[in-house]
């Protein structure tokens, strides 16, 4: 099938940003090749949802090609197609989150993010799919239906930005941005052989939000084939904001330097399975092993690492942050009680949950996320960077809801299948998903790298490295891309 500009499609976004700026390529040309990678695609994967119209996308690339023509650039996005997640607000763009109570909803302004990626310069083709609510980490909801994997479509994308995972992988898109509370940024990621990056707590503010106190662990930040689109977006969706008393007030320019640096004789602490406490499908602590050896053959120093705490007893303060926080965004839609039966019933057991819950409990809590916090600045006395699974599963079927059991041993909530990317959330450290391989059957699996406190660009610099030593595996593309 002949497609117009179709290499266009495989460039990195900061490529694709000197193509555009140097006149080598319009920005009517690269929303052409775009939108018929779509058009192609997205009719079986299901990433990108509510679209915009072709003709005015065309229109709005047509003003951006006029702007260059003038001397004038909004910013290195300038003409570059992106879609944002159906979490997060576009002005004029329906944010449904997925669940048939919001699928009429339309935003009358933007979000932060989103506002900051439009200012420079970016082209709003639509949103990307994600599991209702954003809960769990699979892209199945009742206003949409399923994402499947770029890989396999019988397979699940992850979540909760499993769209923008796929849409990535596919070549829709060049980078994208997504939301991680559980993994959410990562999981899909891992699942879809690109990169996700959870940003340090308070790096990218979080508006508009109903709390700006407490609901700290859900963030917004980048996903991408490349680390370098990565730092390039973040550069952009970072910045405090008077709105977000937490953000961080670091210059989110120095996302946007050179990577290159050198990782010789850095130390990584690999997790493993904590010791047999995380339950674990046969193959992925051998892929993630292989890539671990990678970074070896860098000149960096692998070891084990263990955790400071007793891994329960961190499972059990996550659940009653997890239900503090999710169980109150739900109790809105249920003062109408016909609004139960279009309510997914995780998001129910969520709300739940969370009305047991006392202020002596969650402060409680509290106080083990401080105790389990000072534990991670201690192991990073002994390391640069931990290393663990980005999941304790392989792709599984699209039509299953959630892993009931892993290697046999059953999943106590429909959440505990992901527990192994709750420790740099509950810290508010930075964790990078970078692919690490794949399965017998072809299927990807990422490798999830953390990093110290508010060390997002060390983290970066470290994954570029890898990157850069495993350019082989990583430009391995999905079936019919």
């Amino acid at each position: 099938m002949s497609l117009p500009n179709a290499h266009l499609i495989h460039f990195s976004a900061v490529d694709l940003s000197h193509a555009i700026h140097s006149r080598q390529v319009s920005c009517r040309e690269v929303m052409q090749a775009t939108l018929a990678q779509v058009d192609r695609l997205n009719g079986v994967s299901n990433a990108i949802v509510s679209r915009v119209d072709s003709e005015l996308l065309l229109a709005q690339a047509d003003e951006r090609d006029a702007q260059l023509a003038r001397g004038a650039s909004m910013g290195w996005l300038h003409g570059i197609p992106q879609a944002i997640k159906d979490l997060a607000h576009v002005q004029g763009l329906r944010t449904s989150m997925g669940s048939p109570l919001m699928k009429d909803f339309v935003a009358s302004e933007d979000g932060l993010m989103a506002s900051r990626m439009k200012a420079a310069g970016a082209i709003v083709i639509g949103k990307t799919n994600t599991p209702e609510w954003g809960l769990g980490s699979h892209t199945f909801n009742e206003v949409f239906g399923a994402t499947r994997n770029a890989w396999n479509p019988d397979k699940s994308a992850g979540g909760s930005s499993g769209g923008a995972g796929v849409a990535l992988a596919q070549r829709m898109l060049s980078v994208a941005d997504g939301s991680d509370f559980m993994g959410s940024l990562r999981n899909p990621a891992g699942w879809g052989h690109v990169f996700g990056l959870r940003p340090s707590q308070g790096r990218v503010p979080m508006l508009p939000a109903n709390d700006a106190y407490i609901a700290q662990l859900g963030t917004e930040g980048p996903m991408g084939r490349h680390v370098r689109d990565l730092a390039m977006l973040l550069s952009t969706q970072a910045g405090a904001h008077p709105l977000s008393p937490l953000s961080l007030t670091g210059d989110p320019q120095a996302f946007a330097a050179p990577l290159d640096t050198e990782v010789r004789g850095q130390r990584i602490g690999w997790l493993g399975d904590l010791q047999g406490h995380l339950a674990m499908e046969d193959g992925i602590l051998d892929i993630c092993q292989a890539a671990l050896d990678s970074f070896g053959d860098m000149g960096c120093h692998v070891d084990e690492a263990r955790l400071g705490m007793p891994p329960e007893q961190i499972w059990q303060c996550w659940l009653v942050w997890r239900q503090a926080l999710t169980g109150p965004r739900v109790a809105p839609f249920l003062s109408s009680t016909a609004n139960r039966a279009l309510i997914k019933p995780e998001a129910l057991w969520e709300h739940e949950q969370s009305l047991q819950l006392t202020g002596a409990q969650l402060m409680a809590a509290s106080a083990t996320r401080t105790r389990f916090l000072a534990s991670m600045v201690e192991l990073f006395k002994s390391f640069d960077v931990l290393a663990i699974p980005v999941a304790q599963v392989w792709p599984f079927d699209v039509g299953l809801r959630w892993p009931p059991s892993i290697a046999g041993r059953p999943m106590d909530t429909y959440h505990r299948w992901m527990e192994v990317v709750i420790y740099a959330t509950l810290a508010g450290l930075p964790a990078i998903s970078v692919p690490a391989g794949f399965s017998a059957q072809g299927l990807p699996m990422g490798l999830q790298l953390i990093g110290k406190p508010q060390g997002d660009l060390a983290l970066l610099q470290l994954a570029h490295a890898y990157e850069m030593a495993n350019r082989e595996m990583l430009a391995r593309t999905p079936p019919g891309v």
